[in-house]
């Protein structure tokens, strides 16, 4: 839930994705939490932002957007891009088979 300090709410996602990070097929190479974090992140806030928009409408846009997200890190698109995707799916209630 959103709140003063959290507008969009990414609090709870946060944790949401802390908890279950690990049952997810790209995590299984033992990359820890912090690799995937900045992911899911840019795919909650951009779920947010494009409401109304497929995945394969904003993809494109979404991964030239990557070198310029403040949140990243270190991380390269195609490191985190099926933990956007996933992000991405959880806050549009869409779902797809990530089967890195």
């Amino acid at each position: 839930m959103a709140s003063q300090n959290d507008p969009m709410g990414w609090g709870d996602e946060d944790n949401y994705w802390r908890t279950n990070y690990s049952n997810r097929p790209y995590a299984s190479g033992g990359s820890g939490y912090d690799s995937f974090q900045p992911g899911y992140r840019y795919g909650y806030e951009s779920a947010n932002h494009n409401q109304g928009r497929d995945w394969t409408d904003v993809e494109n846009d979404l991964s030239q957007g990557w070198n310029s997200y403040e949140h990243r890190g270190g991380s390269t698109w195609e490191q985190v891009k099926d933990a956007v995707r996933d992000a991405w799916d959880r806050v549009t209630g869409n779902r797809h088979n990530t089967s890195r």
